[in-house]
């Protein structure tokens, strides 16, 4: 005898979404199972306790030379096993013979004998912040360090004396782009910087009034930071020019590496070829007061100043300064600050800062 729907007794709404419902629950079905599928599927997560068994291609064999599971160390490229696609894993340990920027440092081996102290005593400090932060993204900094004595020993037209960071882009100028909000904040003041700085200046250049004098021909600086630290006196001199540099985002005010002031440099003087003591900074020079005939030569390309506006230069460069102008047409005058390579990252400014501390 053949059934139908038709002789069930069924109400007409029944009767129109029996086959849309039937469709819905088949869809409900196949949609758990591609869950538990899923969930089975997945890999536990590191640390914690799972009480179904680990696939074979997940587990690491931790055997020593003789044989044992104990007290071995993993593998630096250790690997965990997540569905069909591999992911690495990665350890603070290293192999023995393991490569890369923090291999020397986690296999204990000994820093250059014949680096100097001051790079030890960077090297010890760089230790102590990876003991109260982390290694992350320390590998340049490390390697840095260890390869100072063979870059001070190198002929080159760039080679920083106190610290060079390997692996950063530089040129012996860098564009406006490079640190553009700060250049924008820095010549929109530039009025009051040098207003500022008129008035310091014909008080006269003194010791007593906080200028230090670095040379005859009228080669001084009023510093306003030295080496990290504010020269309180000639800050409450220049109050709006310091509330200025507060405005900086990147100028290094933390650290040895970072100065701020004006810098002066008389007619017929010219300062010899040097190079600075890092890489990791640039300094920008904002004009105040540029007679002509001066000029800056940066890794062999020349430049000169202009008044109210400022040049990045990576000072790290073989570089010299003149002032060839007549003998009347007064000192050539900028205000000098520090700031971050736009190359080095935010870790490693923290680093940078804790090694280079002034406390230190």
């Amino acid at each position: 005898m053949h059934w139908s729907m038709n002789t069930l007794l069924l109400p007409p709404y029944m009767e129109l979404g029996v086959h849309s419902l039937s469709g819905l629950l088949w869809t409900f079905l196949l949609l758990f199972l591609w869950h538990c599928y899923r969930m089975g599927s997945d890999m536990p997560i590191p640390g914690h306790a799972h009480g179904g068994k680990l696939k074979s291609g997940s587990r690491r064999s931790m055997m020593t030379r003789g044989g044992s599971c104990a007290g071995t160390k993993r593998s630096a490229r250790s690997k965990l096993l997540r569905g069909d696609q591999m992911t690495p894993f990665i350890s603070m340990e290293t192999e023995e013979k393991g490569q890369g920027y923090l291999a020397p440092v986690l296999s204990h081996a000994l820093f250059p004998g014949q680096a100097s102290a001051e790079a030890k005593k960077r090297y010890e400090a760089l230790q102590e912040y990876a003991k109260r932060y982390s290694w992350v993204g320390m590998g340049r900094i490390h390697k840095g360090l260890r390869e100072q004595v063979r870059v001070n020993d190198l002929s080159a037209i760039q080679k920083p004396h106190l610290f060079f960071l390997p692996d950063v882009p530089s040129v012996p100028f860098f564009p406006r782009d490079a640190h553009r909000h700060d250049i924008e904040v820095l010549e929109a003041s530039y009025s009051v910087i040098f207003a500022e700085f008129k008035a310091v200046y014909q008080r006269g250049i003194d010791s007593k009034q906080g200028w230090t004098s670095l040379g005859p021909k009228g080669h001084a600086v009023f510093p306003l930071y030295s080496a990290g630290v504010s020269v309180a006196g000639n800050c409450r001199s220049c109050p709006r020019t310091y509330r200025t540099l507060l405005c900086l985002r990147t100028f290094i005010s933390s650290n040895s590496l970072g100065s701020a002031g004006f810098w002066l440099l008389g007619p017929g003087a010219t300062l010899g070829s040097s190079y600075g003591p890092t890489n990791t900074r640039l300094r920008c020079h904002l004009g105040l007061q540029t007679p002509p005939l001066c000029e800056l030569v940066v890794g062999g390309e020349p430049q000169c100043w202009s008044e109210g506006h400022c040049l990045l230069v990576d000072d790290s460069f073989l570089h010299t300064v003149s002032h060839k102008g007549p003998s009347d047409a007064g000192p050539r005058v900028i205000l000098s600050v520090d700031l971050w390579h736009p190359n080095v990252a935010a870790a490693e400014r923290q680093a940078l800062d804790f090694m280079f501390s002034p406390d230190l």
